[in-house]
């Protein structure tokens, strides 16, 4: 099999970040899920195996997509205070993109184990995932679910009410891909 590469964007799937809360008020914060609406990665393939992966996320791409519990509704304000309190924390101005590197990539039981370096903040750390695939026919879905510690990264989670609210330092990132396969 020839070499190949795949070009993938958000419009092959989507990267969704889901936060949670804690402190003694948590239970008036919402939890967030998060859309990272522009992204690319290109992987690259040998003898019909992933030998590389490299992807890059726009800090400035996040949008608020909607708060879970809380004592109040979530509403469009809302959002925009939750992005730009977002984009504060991960100081956006200065470190404009979240990247991964691939350093191995081992094929596993439902698709593929990939270590590589994760840069968030400005600060890069060894991370692991773990890539789903399923053949559905004309395209391959891949799927991934890792679990992120914001102050691993040198970032403080956003708090309020002098701590007593504060976004949870462990948020969750899924990444759904599909790929139509070729010839």
């Amino acid at each position: 099999m020839k070499d190949a590469i795949w070009e993938l964007t958000a419009a092959d799937g989507s990267v969704i970040v889901h936060t949670g809360v804690t402190g003694r008020a948590a239970r008036t914060g919402h939890r967030l899920t998060i859309e990272m609406q522009r992204w690319s990665a290109s992987v690259t393939w040998r003898d019909g195996e992933p030998t590389g992966l490299k992807a890059t996320i726009p800090v400035d791409s996040l949008q608020v997509r909607s708060g879970e519990g809380g004592l109040t509704p979530f509403t469009g304000v809302e959002k925009s205070v939750a992005r730009a309190n977002a984009l504060k924390t991960l100081r956006a101005d200065r470190f404009s993109d979240i990247t991964f590197e691939a350093s191995s990539i081992e094929k596993s039981v439902d698709g593929y184990h990939v270590d590589g370096t994760l840069t968030i903040h400005g600060q890069s750390r060894s991370h692991g995932l773990d890539l789903t695939v399923d053949d559905r026919g004309d395209r391959w879905a891949i799927t991934t679910d890792t679990g992120i510690t914001q102050s691993d990264f040198g970032i403080k989670p956003y708090s309020q009410m002098m701590g007593a609210l504060k976004v949870a330092d462990d948020v969750r990132v899924a990444v759904d891909v599909t790929h139509t396969k070729s010839d």
